[in-house]
């Protein structure tokens, strides 16, 4: 399968808001990707950090027309690549479309401009359909935990808040995000009570079982830390070509400081973790670095979040939904143990019970 890469796509970052905002336990999936075909071994696939994409996300945007144009000369510049002629053979899907933005997705899903096939328009629906899934997963996994609806409620408003302009005129966008709108209403009542009776609404249907699942597109962990290998490989060539060593110790006086500051945290835990066997010592402990000043800050991030908004529950809300939205790999770097879930459960719900007491 052919990836497409932010080098075919200029725009992608430009609209790449909210696919996986962590929370609670319900952050325990999620992953975005942007290539860079442009380079050397164009298979090379990294994920952005949510830093990275912010930097990104203020370039101005294109005009809808534009993004349409792109996004039919990319889809046919990759079936060149992949030596396919559509995106769809023999009923398999021949191309990945995870590193086009959400906003490219949708003029091709809506065949804007007449520009798109019909199976191209289905791929890109499908892929639609799978960052809402995931960027839901964390929430619904912490609703499961804690029995507080509304994590996902407002998981699921901050998705579609974070739609283009385009995508929010469509009757279909304004429906959903109404049923989605009073189901979170409803349970700022009692967050404790599933929200019923409405029509349409993707929580209470994911929640039932009644959603089709999606198709999980995470990537290989071996596949990954051979991505961040050659991303730092490509940091050294850089290094060695200005005359420098490429270094990992800020205090160090001499050389060219490697910078982390792109890498989502699972490709800092394929380095730390080093299962592969592919990486240094100083590369590793930089990168257990990076992850140990990103687990603290998303903590104190949680607890500052708990004291303004003047609810103690929502510290472990916090934690619960970091630890969700970590995969399996980023939680053994961290030594975040399913203990450590447990005690996070147990503090909400001891929580919950006494503030109930205290209203009573």
């Amino acid at each position: 399968m052919t990836s497409i890469g932010t080098a075919l796509n200029p725009y992608a970052s430009a609209y790449a808001r909210a696919a996986a905002t962590p929370s609670l336990s319900a952050t325990l999936s999620g992953d975005g990707t942007a290539g860079d075909l442009s380079a050397p071994n164009s298979a090379t696939t990294l994920t952005l950090s949510d830093a990275a994409r912010a930097q990104l996300a203020k370039a101005p945007l294109p005009d809808f027309a534009t993004v349409t144009s792109d996004a039919r000369t990319t889809l046919d510049r990759v079936y060149t690549v992949a030596g396919v002629k559509g995106p769809i053979v023999d009923g398999k899907t021949t191309v990945d479309l995870s590193s086009l933005d959400r906003r490219s997705l949708f003029a091709i899903s809506t065949n804007n401009g007449g520009k798109f096939t019909p199976d191209e328009q289905a791929v890109a629906a499908g892929e639609l359909k799978q960052r809402f899934d995931a960027a839901l997963a964390p929430s619904l996994a912490t609703t499961r935990l804690t029995g507080d609806y509304s994590v996902s409620y407002e998981a699921a408003l901050d998705y579609l808040d974070g739609a283009s302009a385009e995508e929010k005129a469509t009757a279909t966008w304004a429906s959903q995000r109404a049923a989605v709108l009073k189901g979170y209403q409803a349970t700022q009542q009692d967050p404790t009570k599933a929200p019923s009776g409405i029509t349409g609404d993707p929580i209470a249907a994911a929640l039932a079982g009644t959603a089709p699942p999606a198709k999980g597109n995470s990537r290989d962990f071996s596949s990954v830390a051979s991505d961040v290998r050659a991303f730092l490989d490509r940091q050294k060539g850089e290094a060695a070509s200005n005359g420098k060593e490429l270094v990992y110790d800020a205090r160090r006086k001499t050389g060219q400081l490697a910078d982390l500051s792109s890498l989502d945290n699972r490709s800092l835990s394929a380095i730390s973790l080093n299962q592969d066997k592919k990486f240094s010592v100083e590369e590793i402990y930089a990168a257990k670095q990076e992850l140990n000043t990103r687990t603290r800050l998303a903590v104190l991030d949680s607890l500052k979040q708990s004291l303004s908004a003047g609810d103690p529950r929502q510290f472990s809300l916090g934690i619960l939904k970091q630890y969700s939205s970590m995969s399996s790999e980023e939680r053994q770097a961290a030594n975040w143990t399913p203990d450590f879930q447990d005690a996070a459960i147990k503090s909400y719900k001891s929580t919950s019970t006494l503030l109930s007491i205290l209203k009573s």
